[in-house]
């Protein structure tokens, strides 16, 4: 039975909230993956040509799709991308001293923000 006052306290990090290993790492690339993936709507593609043009088999593109990003690194997911007509900018800046730690987001310019 689930008690109202029950409070979970959550970090900055789902994946980690959710126990997942690699959680640092899927943070940063899942709004990658919601970058491709956007692209190849907005693109009109089919998950065949999007494989074509990425260099990549279907089944791959299928995983990215749908946020199984196992065996993809971060520079492999800028490559399809960039192979999607899509540039990629990274900026490097001092921390903020008042966080506990760095930090990485990603911005799609000209769409909501998916940090």
């Amino acid at each position: 039975m689930r008690r109202d006052d029950e409070v979970h306290t959550t970090t900055d990090n789902i994946f980690a909230d959710l126990g997942l290993p690699d959680a640092d790492e899927l943070i940063k690339k899942a709004p990658l993956a919601l970058a491709i993936t956007r692209a190849i709507r907005e693109k009109g593609l089919t998950q065949a040509d999007a494989a074509e043009r990425m260099g990549l088999e279907e089944p791959d593109v299928n995983s990215i799709v749908r946020g199984h990003l196992e065996g993809f690194s971060l520079g492999r997911l800028v490559d399809c991308l960039n192979a999607l007509d899509r540039d990629v900018e990274l900026t490097i800046r001092d921390k903020d001293p008042r966080a506990p730690r760095g930090r990485f987001s990603v911005t799609e310019l000209g769409r909501p923000a998916i940090a």
